[in-house]
């Protein structure tokens, strides 16, 4: 390796390893890597999957690959002779800006684990120039900036694959990149990512805002292009045709060059679709399979063998619904089979529930997958349940053969490998190395329960990884936080449902009592990172109410010793590997029915963090795997939550007769805090909460100040907390996406 690292520093720049730049040394290392990638064998199969997804939030890719290539220790060994760590030159990668939050970290750690299976797979998705923004914070709010990621030297590899898609009255010609996904056994899949040479980066001025009408100039401009308004919205349908065209184009191409026929698509071809965003890929393949002379009937029946659709949300109003107007103008060509579909379904069943097209000439995304597909999944456990049970009730009662459930997971060579060398080299110390390959495996780890060395080392390498953060912070936003304190850790997108706003009036709690002289026996660090969407005002308003709180805390002499309150900037996947090694308590605290899985608990888990959650997505799974006494749960759980909805009986009005709960509310508003912060922001989230409140933050409110107090108190008996530290590591190995993986292909995709 260094021989060959040499070579190319000194072709490309005339320089060695000990006289190159980190930029340098990177674009050394990208190039190397590459080529190995090259090297390995496409994996083969006689059925091939397509994963189809809006998002895929790869992160950066430098180590992922190397560890996947079997290279990550000799390049570090080669790197440290000359003086510098694998680390610093990652710092000059840009992390691509594919996706955004767990649906996106989700494809990243699925392509990851049907590579190292060995499984013939796919990914399909769009080239985002910008992704969803940089997040800035200025006068304790978030803005929004343009995040360009892609250079002259990247992962991408531009192809001549190219394929013409009618968007509108216009045709374009779409251009393929493709992305190597190598597997850790050996042998490697792709990323496909489609593009239009006509996207002009130059339309972005201020912020984010550009024209959203020239579809041609700002198709992939942006992930999730602010939908507050109809241009925004129509965008995304052309971005999401235009995915699904490209896709459906390159498997039919791909099916000819490997000697099968269309008739056979469903023997040869099976396609995931990853939440509704590429839906449309079902009336795209009917229509392509008819324009070769295949009958409707025949393409119906073909389509709807080949595809399956996972389920990422509870939400109703996740669950896309396009007006008839958007497709017959983004996507005309796909109307008239959408309206032969659902003439179909109308045809069979009357219940208005299941029906494509609604009294509103609305289109359900979902209704098309369920009926035209052969699989529907949940992500957790609870999840399907509650689809099967309440959500898509009517469509369990007509396909209950359809439905299963696979609960998410995360690939283990980036969030334990990677993130936390120490904590693994400590493990293949203890039980061997074949964790790596079995995550099962870990459960041996149960052997040193007792052992006060092996509790003292964990403990040891967490404050290692606390004192790293400490340093990354300052280093990156000029803040200086404590390594004794408790790391409270709650990184994950802004979402009302998610109940960062419940987190933040803990802090308000918190900062009450010690001004009222009680102090904690030590120091409590907050740590935040999350993304509003850009037209999501009380999202936004959320992460102002932590900023102000933040600037609060800190500016008080009696109260900064005791508690800090961190907002990490621009959170992302780099980020979340420094924060999730140093976590100590993982919060988790979605109100019980909403969350469809999570997955950022399963990688805190993974890294000895204690979960402090609701009884919603897969912390119900957690919970089973590691006992009650390994976990701290609160709140109400998900059948009590789905019964206050169903009957209209729960009143943020009567929570506030609780005289603690309308302090801390109160609080919002109050004096100290508009000093800081934007009046009518404040005012406008106090309203919300104290009128609307419609994730029910403050109906967990009060038992979850009770069990965070208590899971502090028990953080005290060091040798007890390291326990339950070696007890969810060790149960950690269910939640790896090489299991995941497995599962789907067992039921699901027979590949």
């Amino acid at each position: 390796m260094e021989a060959r690292l040499q070579s190319i520093l000194s072709e490309r720049f005339g320089k060695t390893l000990d006289t190159a730049t980190k930029n340098e040394m990177y674009t050394a290392l990208l190039f190397l890597t590459k080529e190995e990638m090259a090297n390995r064998p496409k994996i083969q199969g006689e059925r091939k999957l397509y994963y189809v997804s809006a998002e895929f939030l790869i992160g950066k890719l430098l180590s992922n690959n190397l560890i996947n290539l079997g290279l990550f220790d000799e390049a570090k060994a080669v790197l440290a002779a000359h003086g510098v760590t694998l680390e610093e030159i990652e710092e000059a990668e840009n992390e691509p800006s594919l996706g955004n939050g767990g649906l996106g970290r989700l494809a990243a750690c699925f392509l990851d684990s049907i590579a190292a299976l060995g499984l013939c797979g796919d990914g399909a998705g769009l080239n985002y120039h910008n992704g969803l923004f940089r997040q800035r914070f200025a006068n304790y709010k978030q803005q929004e900036q343009k995040d360009p990621w892609i250079t002259e030297d990247s992962w991408l590899r531009r192809t001549d694959v190219q394929f013409p898609v009618q968007l509108g009255d216009r045709t374009v010609t779409s251009v393929m990149y493709d992305i190597d996904v190598p597997g850790a056994q050996g042998g490697r899949n792709t990323l496909h990512l489609f593009d239009l040479d006509t996207v002009d980066e130059s339309l972005v001025k201020e912020g984010i805002s550009f024209d959203k009408t020239d579809f041609e100039r700002c198709l992939t401009l942006f992930l999730y292009p602010d939908d507050s308004d109809d241009a925004g919205r129509l965008l995304r349908v052309y971005q999401q045709y235009f995915m699904v065209s490209c896709t459906a184009q390159l498997i039919l191409k791909e099916l000819e060059e490997r000697g099968y026929s269309i008739n056979d698509l469903h023997k040869h071809v099976v396609v995931q679709i990853n939440d509704t965003h590429p839906t449309m890929i079902i009336p795209e393949l009917i229509r392509l399979l008819t324009a070769r002379g295949m009958s409707m009937d025949d393409a119906v029946r073909e389509v709807s063998l080949t595809c399956a659709y996972t389920n990422h949300t509870i939400l109703a109003e996740a669950l896309e619904k396009w007006p008839v107007a958007f497709i017959e103008k983004a996507a005309p060509c796909i109307m008239p089979i959408i309206r032969e579909l659902d003439s179909r379904v109308r045809a069979k069943y009357s219940d208005p529930a299941v029906q494509i097209i609604d009294k509103n000439d609305k289109i359900h995304m979902a209704h098309i997958d369920i009926h035209f597909g052969y699989s529907v999944n949940g992500v957790a456990a609870l999840h399907t349940e509650i689809l099967k049970e309440s959500e898509l009730r009517p469509f369990y009662d007509i396909y209950p053969e359809k439905f299963n459930n696979k609960t998410n997971g995360i690939t283990f060579r980036r969030w334990l490998l990677h993130c936390n060398q120490p904590l693994a080299q400590m493990i293949e110390e203890l039980i061997g190395p074949e964790f790596k390959k079995d995550a099962s495996k870990l459960e041996d780890l149960l052997r040193y329960i007792d052992d006060e060395t092996v509790l003292r080392r964990l403990l040891d390498i967490k404050m290692e990884q606390k004192k790293q953060f400490v340093d990354f912070l300052f280093h990156t936003q000029n803040i200086s936080i404590d390594a004794d304190a408790i790391y409270d850790v709650q990184v994950k997108r802004l979402h009302e449902y998610k109940r960062q706003q419940m987190n933040a009036l803990y802090a308000i709690y918190k900062y009450l009592d010690i001004k009222a002289g009680n102090i904690p026996k030590r120091p409590i660090t907050m740590i935040f990172g999350a993304k509003a969407a850009p037209a999501y005002t009380t999202a936004k308003d959320i992460i102002h109410l932590i900023l102000c709180l933040s600037k609060l805390v800190a500016s008080d002499p009696q109260v900064r010793r005791h508690l800090r309150i961190v907002m990490l900037e621009n959170y992302n996947v780099a980020k979340a590997a420094r924060v999730i090694p140093a976590c100590d308590i993982s919060e988790q605290i979605s109100l019980a029915s909403k969350e469809a899985s999570g997955t950022g608990n399963m990688t805190f888990m993974l890294n000895g963090a204690v979960t402090l959650g609701t009884l919603d997505g897969a912390n119900v799974e957690i919970a089973q795997l590691v006992g009650e006494e390994n976990i701290a749960i609160f709140g109400r759980k998900s059948d009590e939550v789905i019964a206050l909805y169903a009957n209209g009986s729960y009143s943020p009005k009567a929570m506030c007769a609780n005289p603690m709960i309308k302090r801390l509310v109160d609080f919002i508003v109050s004096k100290p805090m508009k000093d800081i912060g934007d009046k009518t922001c404040l005012e406008r989230l106090y309203k919300e909460i104290s009128g609307k409140d419609y994730f029910m933050a403050l109906l967990d409110l009060e038992e979850y100040i009770k069990t965070k107090e208590a899971l502090f108190a028990r953080y005290e008996d060091r040798m007890a907390w390291a326990r339950m530290m070696l007890v969810n590591i060790a149960k950690s190995g269910y939640f790896s996406s090489d299991r995941t993986i497995a599962q789907y292909n067992e039921d699901v995709w027979h590949l």
